[in-house]
């Protein structure tokens, strides 16, 4: 007995590296924690017995490899051999090794395929595909819970017998196949017999039947060529009239084509002229755009000359004002040279006569040398003496002078400020008086120039809505001559209907709120599709006057008999009798009430014209088709009076009329409304389009009110600067030095106050020290006072000081009056130079401004001259366009005169052409009879041979002359005719080709009969094949059912250690078995029997152990791997279940479980010991620990027994193991 000996794992899975698993004994367990990798020594096994991917719990072969997991794998390979040892200990090694997503599948190290590696597998009882040495977690209760049909393809797996499924499938359809067929070609071997019987007969009547029907033919022969005759001869008397009217017509023809030739002609005339006309006004709109362009450009000069000359007159009243104000300056000047000479003069003639009065009072007092050497020591000694007051007195004078010459300087400044005050005053009224004139006339140009834009405005507007409503009326005049085009409708009105038309417009004047006007122009179809429809409808409604009352229609018709106009119809709304209308109709599928679809045109008495519109309507109903129209009419059981779009009418009473060329006729009345509507509409675009050409008129105007407006606004702009120079500038500066000279003033005058009393205290000071000085002068002259005769010094001295005081007092008044005039001269002439400097640039400004004048007056005249020419260019082009409109007006005449004459001629033609197509009708319907005769003949088939020659030659009819002999003759052939069809027609008419079907029934029976012959065959050789297919497949299945029915009871009893128990397995379908399902049912010790579902989990665990193993013994494997089969069971049923896999270990086969409950592994011959360690990611490792040395125990009694190689159970489990 063969057994598993040991697994070589390199890199599976949780397996790092290489690792040995086993030595396996015949009785192993393999324990270890959750997670630890023990199903994956049961996915070791599977992949070493070729396994798929997917049933090792990866999706990719290269998962397999330790770390892919992860994204890590350790290598490129993963390795896993199984060693298997024979009865006669001979090893083999079974190696299946992965790279990427490939295998290699080596037998003792030699590279295999996968074919030949499963080949082996079998022969030491391992299926691969049955998996008949697997049972893996989860599966024993799966197996439990099996319908009947999944544990028949389980045992079809099992037995090989699906291998035969397939081919089952094909020959049962194949028999099945054949054995209809056989059916069908039985019946049609039975129909054609019956119908072989049936054409004998038809055949004997079919040849009495055909001897009637020549004899029909050879009479319509007759009759026909009769006919022949008489219509050829029609043909022939009609082909000459037509040919004469039609000579008659090509004559008028080649005259209308005469006449059109002139009258392309003249219209090519009259457009060349019409060209030059169009020519000659658009140049006059050149000439005069140009004409407005240079008026503009004049006006704009002349305005610019105005501008400047009345710039030039301001600067020149400025220029004289300034000259005159240099001239008064210049005289100043003058009066203050000769002032200043004249003081020079009086100043020489005062010093001659202080000099001649000095030299008489000299000779009064004389002093001697010594009194004059006495008088001088004492007045060195009264110096000394007097010495600081002497200084404090002259300190004093000097001080006193300095602010009498400070004073007298503040007195002329302040007389020179006041001055400079009162002419800045003046020029700031000249100023001020300039920029009221400048604002008022600022103002008078922003009037002027609002003024002019509005105007602007208003044209602009005018203007640009013209040419908006220009295009606007273009693109719908466009519209409107290409609906008129496309309309192709005659233009020209017939005399009735101007006269009708005449006669409503008078009965409007007449009663204009009660006449409406004709219902066809009050109201018109909402498509064009229903026109046809609605003038059906109306009928002699059509052109009927709609009015408002009875009264209103009696006064229209005595009106008309006074005319002695055309009868009219009047539909008076007061006196109509109007039927409510049937809602219901409304909802008839594919149909539309006739009212719906006619709008009314006219906004006025809508609702009374909706009364006219219910009355002449009713409820008819429009259809799309005719089909559709007569089955709302007759089909329904009430009956509708319908109408289809072309203009067939239904009525209620069964008759049906419409779709003549008539009613097209007056079908145009909708578009002829359109056409006059398009008329007028064209009418009323032509004039508004005139009357917006005439308003392009005004662009001149606009231009000049541009030219005036740019001229205002240049005005206004210099105006606004000088002002705002003026304003700004001038007037500021001038004020602000008002202002400044005011402030000056005022501070002259403080400080000449201020001045004035200093000088008066000052005055006063002096005089004491004075007094001072004169007593102690007097004390030291007292003597020499007596000695000259005088009472003090001082007399002596004043005479003789006396003058020289009044001659510096003279001097310095006149020094002063010198330096005021040369002060008030030099400022004078400074004025004057800054006066003549403003001078100079003042007659600059004013020859720039008469030479701008000059040139602007010299373009002024070239543009007035310009504008002359283009007046005289203007006139001229109007004259020409005057005479060459006289010439447009002629061509018109003549032209309209020609087309006159050609719609005569055109009418004529129309006329003749209605006659050709008259006699052209006739010929066509002659010809079309004869086509319907021939038509008659072919479908008869009557045997009609004459290809040439004539119909003349015809020998039954050569002597019938009239029209009524060829009638009388041809009512005798239609008389033969018709006693022979009504033979026939009480004759019952067989199958006159009865001869040709008895031949094909002949073919058809003996076809048949072959195609019967073989199909018989087929369908025996379908069955002997399928037959074998079957009983291989059945022999297959039962062989595999039989031997499991029969030990799944024993391996049930030997589980459960009860012979009470009982495990029975039945099939649905005893016959075929592999067809039906297969129920399994348990009978548990102690128990009734129950169904497989109201089992508990831990019997369901037992009973699927028991029909696993029983599946086992039928095709037996050397070793049998279990994963966790006891997780349902207690802990008796585990030791039932251990003891059987400990008698089946020893007696059938090697046995490895995967278990994690002690009661079941410690009974085991040997634990192998799952763990496992981390290093960068988790991998398994494994201890095996031999029990067999250890003895086992006998749950009965406790005692040791010894019925196996264990003598002991082992009672501590943590005693030491050997390790491999």
């Amino acid at each position: 007995m063969g057994f598993l000996k040991q697994l070589d794992v390199e890199n599976f899975k949780s397996w790092r590296g290489k690792q040995l698993l086993g030595p396996f004994l015949r009785f192993n367990c393999i324990i270890g924690t959750n997670g630890s990798g023990k199903s994956n020594v049961m996915d070791a096994l599977s992949f070493a017995m070729g396994e798929r991917a997917a049933s090792l719990r990866v999706k990719h072969l290269r998962d397999l490899i330790h770390g892919a997991h992860i994204g890590q794998p350790v290598s490129d390979t993963a390795r896993v051999s199984m060693s298997y040892c024979d009865d006669e200990e001979q090893e083999t090694v079974f190696c299946r090794s992965v790279a990427g997503d490939s295998s290699e599948y080596r037998i003792n190290g030699v590279h295999v395929t996968l074919a030949k590696y499963l080949e082996e597998l079998e022969k030491i009882g391992i299926v691969t595909k049955a998996r008949n040495c697997l049972v893996f977690q989860g599966a024993v209760e799966s197996i439990a819970l099996k319908d009947p049909k999944e544990r028949t393809k389980m045992f079809e797996f099992i037995s090989q017998s699906k291998e035969y499924a397939a081919e089952y499938d094909k020959k049962k359809e194949a028999m099945l196949k054949a054995k209809e067929d056989t059916q069908f070609h039985f019946s049609k071997k039975k129909s054609a017999t019956v119908e072989r019987k049936q054409v004998s007969q038809e055949k004997l009547e079919a040849e009495r039947y055909q001897a009637l029907v020549d004899e029909l033919h050879q009479n319509r022969l007759q009759l026909r060529l009769a006919e022949l005759y008489h219509n050829e001869k029609g043909i022939s008397s009609l082909s000459d009239t037509l040919v004469q009217k039609q000579q008659t017509t090509a004559a008028k023809s080649h005259r209308v084509v005469k006449c059109e030739q002139t009258v392309k002609t003249h219209k090519k005339e009259h457009g060349r002229l019409t060209r030059e006309q169009q020519h000659i006004e658009k140049e006059i709109r050149t000439q005069e755009h140009i004409l407005s362009q240079s008026r503009s450009q004049y006006i704009k000069a002349k305005v610019n000359t105005s501008h400047h000359m009345k710039k030039a007159e301001e600067i020149r009243s400025a220029l004289k004002k300034n000259r005159k104000l240099q001239a008064i300056k210049e005289q100043e000047l003058a009066d203050g040279r000769q002032e200043l000479a004249e003081l020079e003069k009086t100043w020489r003639n005062y010093e001659k006569q202080v000099q001649q009065e000095g030299a008489f009072r000299g000779r009064d007092v004389e002093l001697d040398k010594d009194q004059l050497e006495r008088y001088k020591e004492l007045k060195e000694l009264a110096q000394k003496q007097g010495a600081v007051l002497s200084q404090q007195a002259e300190k004093l004078h000097w001080e006193v002078k300095a602010d009498y010459e400070k004073l007298a300087f503040d007195q002329r400044r302040k007389k020179e400020v006041e001055v400079g005050i009162r002419n800045n005053r003046a020029q700031l009224e000249d100023l001020t008086r300039r920029a009221e004139k400048l604002e008022e006339y600022t103002k008078t140009c922003k009037a002027s120039l609002e003024e002019y834009r509005q105007q602007e405005k208003n044209l602009s507007a005018e203007l640009q809505q013209g040419h908006q409503r220009s295009l606007e009326i273009n693109q719908e005049l466009g519209q409107v001559l290409e609906e008129l085009g496309n309309a192709r409708l005659d233009n020209q009105e017939s005399r009735r209907q101007v006269r009708r038309k005449e006669l409503l417009e008078r009965l409007r004047r007449l009663y204009p709120e009660s006449v409406y006007g004709r219902l066809a122009d009050l109201c018109s179809p909402i498509h064009k599709k229903y026109q046809l429809a609605v003038t059906k409808v109306f009928g002699r409604y059509m052109h009927a006057i709609v009015v408002a009352s009875e009264k209103v229609a009696r006064d229209c018709i005595s009106f008309i008999k006074d005319e002695r106009s055309e009868p009219e119809m009047f539909l008076p709304i007061d006196y109509l009798d109007v039927s409510p209308l049937n809602d219901r109709l409304r909802e008839v599928p594919g149909a539309k009430m006739v009212v719906d679809v006619i709008q009314v045109t006219t906004a006025t008495s809508a609702s009374q014209l909706r009364k006219v519109m219910q009355f002449v309507c009713g409820n008819a109903l429009v259809c799309e088709t005719i089909k559709e129209a007569r089955y709302l009419a007759f089909g329904r059981q009430e009956r509708l009076k319908t109408v289809a779009l072309d203009g067939t009418l239904f009525a209620k009473s069964g008759v049906i009329s419409g779709g003549s060329s008539d009613l097209r006729t007056k079908a145009r009345c909708w578009d002829e409304k359109d056409m006059r509507r398009l008329k007028e509409r064209k009418d009323e675009l032509t004039a508004e389009l005139r009357d917006l050409m005439r308003l392009k008129r005004k662009e001149a105007d606009l231009n000049q009110i541009i030219a005036q407006a740019q001229g205002a606004e240049t005005r206004l702009k210099y105006s606004k600067t000088e002002l705002e120079n003026l304003q700004k500038r001038n007037i500021l500066k001038c004020q602000a030095e008002i202002s400044r000279m005011e402030s000056e003033l005022a501070n002259l005058d403080s400080q000449i106050q201020m001045q004035q009393e200093s000088v008066e205290a000052k005055e006063a000071e002096m005089r004491t020290i004075r007094n001072q000085i004169e007593k102690m002068e007097d004390y030291v002259f007292s003597d020499f006072c007596a000695e000259i005769g005088v009472d003090n010094i001082r007399e002596y001295e004043q005479e003789y000081l006396k003058q020289q005081t009044e001659v510096e007092k003279k001097r310095l008044e006149f020094e002063s009056h010198c330096t005021r005039l040369n002060a008030q001269l030099d400022y004078e002439q400074n004025q004057l130079e800054q006066l003549k400097k403003k001078l100079q640039k003042t007659e600059e400004s004013f020859d720039k401004e008469e030479k701008t004048i000059a040139e602007q007056r010299k373009d002024e005249e070239k543009l007035l001259v310009a504008v002359e020419d283009n007046e005289n260019k203007l006139l001229e082009l109007k004259d020409q366009l005057q005479s060459k409109k006289s010439q447009v007006t002629a061509a018109k005449v003549e032209l309209d005169q020609e087309n006159q004459s050609l719609q005569e001629h055109k009418k004529e033609l129309v006329r003749l052409q209605r006659e050709v197509m008259s006699a052209e009708t006739a010929l066509e319907q002659k010809r079309l009879a004869r086509h319907n005769l021939l038509l008659a003949c072919k479908i008869q088939g009557l045997p009609i041979t004459v290809l040439f020659g004539s119909l003349n030659e015809i020998s039954e009819i050569q002597g019938l002359q009239t029209d009524e002999e060829v009638e009388a003759y041809l009512d005798k052939l239609k008389d033969s005719v018709s006693s022979v069809e009504a033979v026939l027609h009480r004759t019952t008419a067989p199958n006159l080709k009865a001869l040709e079907k008895m031949r094909e029934v002949k073919d058809k029976l003996q076809g048949v009969t072959e195609a019967f012959d073989a199909s018989t065959k087929a369908a025996k050789r379908c069955t002997q094949e399928f037959e074998q297919v079957k009983a291989q497949r059945f022999h297959l299945f039962s062989q595999c059912f039989e031997h499991v029915s029969v030990v799944i009871d024993q391996v049930y009893k030997r589980i459960c250690r009860n012979s009470s128990a009982q495990a029975i397995l039945s099939a649905d379908n005893p016959d075929e078995p592999y067809l039906g399902g297969i129920n399994y049912n348990c009978v548990a010790p102690g128990k009734r029997f129950m169904s497989m579902d109201n089992l508990s989990g831990g019997e369901k665990a037992i009973a699927a152990l028991a029909l696993v193993f029983a599946i086992h013994s039928f095709r037996p494997a050397p070793f049998f791997v279990l994963d966790e089969v006891d997780a349902a069971l207690d802990n008796t049923n585990i030791s039932k279940v251990t003891s059987f896999f400990r008698e089946e270990s020893r007696e059938n086969m090697q046995i490895i479980v995967i278990s994690l409950k002690e009661e079941f592994f410690s009974k085991a011959d040997a634990l192998l010991g799952v763990y496992s360690d981390f290093n960068e990611c988790m991998f398994s490792r494994i201890l095996t620990l031999d029990l067999r040395p250890y003895p086992l125990v006998d749950e009965d009694n406790g005692k040791e027994t010894n019925k196996d190689p264990r003598t002991d159970r082992r009672q501590d489990l943590s005693s030491p193991g050997t390790m491999a």
